[in-house]
């Protein structure tokens, strides 16, 4: 009766029915009143009366159930503020997002892959965040790692925070390399091909020395990254698959499978890569930070110490490798109505202490620098050459159409690997396939003033 009473204060009308039914003892009526108010007072009435904030966040895959923890903590530390978190499959995510969109039903806050970033500042669903930052000592620009910084800057504007970084690099078997004769892993292409010789005489013709899921864009572009191949030209409108330096990555990568350094299979062939790594088919394998985790725990106790992680071989001329800025940001809605909010709950989850506590719940690395020097993080021996490697990513290209060239990249590389059409065919195709890709974007650029 308590809540009737409050609900009575929102709808006077409702007061005076109530009061007629009252007095006329009408058992029926006055459950159906009561029955209305009820939803009435889910709906209207608490909003009217409620000075509370509330934020509709949107994260994807397990950051999406992981992350709760954090908004608990921070619902507590921001009384009036209460954070409403929406999880949602990768699978589904961009789907998702592009339908709230149409439906102008967008969250205050959500996580968005980097590279899918421009795509959603092409349709201005996005913020600009950097007046937010200017005005901010909590968010540190300099605090980032530059490339991945990079991924979130449309023309030299931040729209995404980076909340968790990406790279690729190797996972190798120590013990099989010092069989094949080496204590390091390869620093540069030269070692790298002969490192594979070796290790390929020593596992014998069942065995491989690199897995490369042929239906992964992510190493041929690495490779191509390293001979700084500019993989669009005619300001991003046109592709350039045919230059020169992208042609020596190529034909780099296909003859890792002519050599038979790397079995041609995608990733759904291998039946377990943690079992096939533990056997020996293949002794390294280019991934993310997420299998520093899968590999503490999948692998048999006697492998613990048989393994470990290095960066990317360098071209022979360079000192450095580069690899792929990738993982997630948070970005804000256009036209929230909580902006003010929601960029002190982006404070909150980019903050080093709880960039550490995440990576402990999740094993995301930290996009801020400074929560490395956590011990979580410089006592983690795996981790520590994806430090290194970071220092060296670069992003791919930051427009719209990126994610459907790259699905492009693949199909004409399966089809080379698998000796389906030659290099020359496939990357004509290829070009084209791209210049039909960004033709409206080419028109759109036409239009510009």
């Amino acid at each position: 009766m308590q809540r009737l009473a409050q609900i009575m204060a929102c709808f006077p009308l409702l007061r005076l029915v109530r009061e007629r039914l009252q007095a006329q003892s009408c058992n029926v009526l006055r459950i159906v009143l009561i029955t209305i108010t009820s939803i009435l007072f889910h709906t209207g009435c608490s909003d009217q009366n409620s000075s509370e904030v509330i934020i509709d966040f949107w994260a994807m895959g397990r950051e999406g159930e992981i992350v709760k923890k954090l908004t608990a903590d921070f619902e507590q530390q921001n009384p009036g503020i209460r954070v409403r978190v929406q999880q949602i499959p990768w699978s589904a995510a961009h789907e998702k997002l592009l339908t709230a969109y149409a439906g102008d039903a967008m969250p205050d806050l959500f996580q968005l892959g980097n590279t899918w970033i421009p795509e959603f500042v092409a349709l201005n669903a996005l913020a600009d965040l950097d007046p937010w930052m200017r005005d901010t000592a909590l968010v540190d620009r300099d605090d980032f790692f530059t490339g991945v910084l990079e991924t979130n800057l449309i023309d030299d504007r931040v729209y995404g925070i980076p909340w968790y970084v990406d790279t690729r690099l190797i996972f190798y078997r120590k013990d099989i390399l010092a069989r094949a004769g080496y204590s390091e892993p390869p620093k540069n292409w030269s070692e790298w091909l002969t490192t594979m010789t070796r290790i390929r005489k020593i596992v014998g013709p069942q065995g491989y020395a690199v897995l490369l899921p042929i239906n992964e864009w992510a190493p041929l572009i690495i490779l191509a990254l390293n001979l700084n191949a500019e993989f669009l030209k005619n300001n991003q409108t046109y592709g350039n698959f045919r230059d020169t330096r992208f042609r020596e990555a190529f034909d780099f990568y296909v003859d890792l499978f002519r050599n038979g350094f790397a079995p041609p299979i995608g990733d759904s062939q291998t039946a377990n890569i943690y079992q096939e790594f533990a056997k020996g088919h293949f002794s390294m394998l280019i991934t993310g930070p997420w299998n520093i985790g899968e590999f503490n725990r999948r692998l048999p106790p006697a492998l613990k110490d048989q393994w470990m992680t290095t960066p990317i071989p360098a071209p022979d001329h360079a000192t450095r490798s580069t690899s792929i800025a990738g993982g997630a940001s948070l970005v804000m809605f256009r036209k929230s109505r909580h902006q003010k909010a929601v960029w002190r709950l982006i404070e909150y989850l980019v903050d080093p202490a709880r960039q550490i506590e995440f990576y402990q719940l999740t094993g995301d690395l930290p996009a801020r620098t400074a929560a490395w020097q956590a011990p979580a993080l410089a006592d983690n021996v795996h981790a520590q050459a994806f430090w290194k490697q970071l220092q060296s990513v670069k992003s791919m290209p930051r427009i719209p159409e990126w994610e459907r060239i790259a699905d492009r990249i693949m199909q004409y590389t399966e089809a080379v690997v698998r000796e389906e059409m030659t290099a020359d065919a496939a990357l004509t195709a290829l070009d084209s396939d791209v210049d039909r890709i960004l033709e409206k974007r080419r028109w759109l650029l036409s239009k510009s003033p």
